[in-house]
């Protein structure tokens, strides 16, 4: 059985630091973790371990839109349009991997996993090849210090969650920018743990109760917000995982929850993901 792990979510959010981090767990662990580069605008050296499949050796963005014109998100998505169209090429590539685990780091448009049926497509490829297939979606912690960001973090989160249709995690990255030591002077307004919870299993009432910035003489605005709400309310489908990279124990929290998401290693017992607990909050007071 091979696996196969879309490592989405906007630009900035950390996929690449994510998925190499996830493959360096991998093998420290003894398991074959292979990358692949699914983003034609990556730099060369922007990977920490080699992609073994990478959409450049078949079209690059820099290619696009030096050839034909194009702009980077036209670029794109005639690179996407492009793969679909030489999808012989991604299975010649994927038939040297068998019972291995692949994390597929993707560009940072979220168009693409919203709206667009490039990856429904490219799923729906990778089962009729028998790959097992889930998808992480990573927002960063510094969308918890914008209530209007965050919640279109949650938004964007949902509707990538409905176009996919395929097991799913969201992660909130770069935690440790927003944790700090008890007593320590630099906090800044840094979060405490029951803040943080409001925002991991988010609270459609942070943003009704954010009056402030919905004033009164702005009905239609406060209406939006309010229709938001029942929407998270009536479809509480977004949960974040915290991930702070700096933890091999946040690290391994997540890659437990993924392990168990596709059930890796179907001929053993399922394996209950690694449960969060008072210690993994021990340094968020």
């Amino acid at each position: 059985m091979r696996y196969a792990v879309l490592v989405t979510g906007p630009a900035g959010a950390g996929k690449s630091t994510f998925s190499s981090s996830f493959l360096t767990h991998l093998r420290m662990s003894k398991r074959t973790g292979h990358l692949v580069n699914l983003d034609p605008a990556a730099a060369a050296d922007s990977f920490e371990h080699d992609p073994v499949i990478d959409i450049k050796d078949l079209v690059a963005l820099e290619d696009v839109m030096g050839e034909l014109g194009y702009g980077p998100n036209g670029g794109l998505v005639y690179c996407f349009e492009y793969l679909l169209e030489n999808m012989d090429w991604l299975d010649e590539e994927l038939g040297a991997y068998d019972d291995d685990y692949l994390v597929i780091d993707c560009p940072g448009q979220i168009e693409l996993y919203t709206h667009h049926p490039f990856l429904p497509t490219l799923v729906r490829h990778l089962q009729n090849l028998g790959v097992r297939v889930c998808a992480v979606y990573l927002v960063e912690s510094q969308f918890m210090e914008d209530k209007y960001k965050f919640f279109s973090g949650v938004l964007s989160a949902m509707s990538a969650m409905v176009n996919l249709e395929i097991p799913w995690i969201n992660i909130m990255s770069k935690m440790d920018l927003v944790t700090s030591k008890p007593n320590d002077p630099a906090r800044n307004g840094q979060r405490n743990r029951r803040d943080i919870a409001r925002y991991l299993e988010p609270d459609p009432l942070l943003l009704s109760s954010h009056g402030k910035e919905a004033p009164a003489s702005n009905p239609r605005f406060h209406a939006l917000n309010q229709a938001i709400v029942q929407l998270i309310e009536d479809h509480p489908l977004v949960s974040f995982l915290p991930l702070d990279l700096t933890s091999t124990d946040s690290l391994e929290t997540v890659i437990s929850h993924i392990d168990y998401t596709m059930q890796y290693g179907e001929d053993e017992e399922p394996k209950e993901p690694h449960d969060m607990d008072e210690g993994d909050f021990q340094d968020l007071e």
